[in-house]
């Protein structure tokens, strides 16, 4: 029991870091359909900000933070401006042609701007075990900050999207963005803004990810990229909490299979996860095959 807890406790914490980066795939793809295979990079270059924030200009965790999401920010909107909206109209393979290629000229920049190297992520906060059920389950300071920097990013993400304008905007888009133009909605911005947000949660993501593992380097957002649309597709792609659940689900699972298996085979059952979940059911757990996007 003690085994199958501080398992758990595990995913939960590498879950966190996935349901922060799939947010952003579902999003994407809630608005205009479009499978963002760039989010992981743009994840890596959140990263080198905190990265340099911390490093270079000395300043604390909150406040690279800030930064990171916002460099991601207009990075994912530059993104969305440069090489997305020129293909808004055109079909859904050359808007998927175009992510991917984005994805290798960011990860191909960061490799000629950053080098190969790993690098030490700053060790932010002292990493305290506390321990429980005679010290046979730990959980740590950094796990306890990862969980809780997810729980706070959602809520602000569910406030934005329930409660705000702009949030209501992102829903009326995501359902139908003729009706949403004639009733006054700016589609472009929309459209934006949902970029910048799914960008700035990458970003987070990316800092916890450097917490979590210790290194960093201009290729850390490939698989973990590639996991969060796992994530994205096992909760329902386009649906907020199906991306949360799916996150949060898939890191329980890995944790269990390295665990109670072998940490070789935890890629492998999460790919398989993507393959039994296209097969069996397409729209995800908490997914509908018609319903609200976002």
């Amino acid at each position: 029991m003690a085994e199958f807890l501080q398992q758990v406790l595990n995913g939960v914490s590498l879950g966190s870091i996935y349901a922060l980066i799939a947010l952003g795939y579902t999003m994407v793809y809630g608005i205009i359909q479009l499978i963002n295979f760039a989010h992981g990079e743009i994840l890596m270059v959140g990263t080198y900000i905190g990265f340099f924030s911390i490093t270079v200009l000395g300043l604390d965790l909150f406040s690279s933070l800030i930064l990171s999401m916002a460099g991601a920010a207009v990075l994912g909107m530059l993104i969305e401006r440069i090489a997305y909206k020129p293909l808004r109209n055109s079909t859904r393979l050359a808007a998927l042609i175009t992510a991917i290629g984005m994805s290798l000229f960011l990860q191909n920049t960061g490799l000629l701007v950053l080098g190969a190297e790993y690098r030490s992520f700053p060790q932010v906060i002292p990493n305290i075990q506390y321990r429980f059920f005679n010290g046979q389950v730990v959980i740590t300071s950094r796990q306890i900050l990862i969980f809780a920097v997810t729980v706070v990013m959602m809520v602000m993400l569910q406030y934005i999207v329930k409660r705000t304008k702009m949030g209501k905007a992102m829903r009326a888009v995501s359902l139908d963005k003729d009706a949403a133009r004639l009733m006054g909605i700016n589609v472009d911005t929309t459209i934006s803004f949902t970029f910048a947000l799914g960008s700035a949660l990458a970003a987070v993501a990316g800092i916890l990810l450097g917490i979590y593992y210790n290194t960093i380097h201009p290729l850390m957002g490939l698989v973990p990229g590639l996991k969060a649309f796992v994530a994205a597709v096992l909760g329902g792609i386009g649906v907020i909490p199906g991306a949360m659940a799916g996150g949060f689900l898939l890191g329980i699972i890995e944790a269990l299979v390295s665990g109670y298996w072998s940490s070789m085979f935890r890629d492998a059952v999460a790919y398989g996860i993507l393959i039994l979940i296209l097969l069996v059911k397409p729209s995800g757990l908490l997914g509908k095959d018609a319903g609200e996007k976002v």
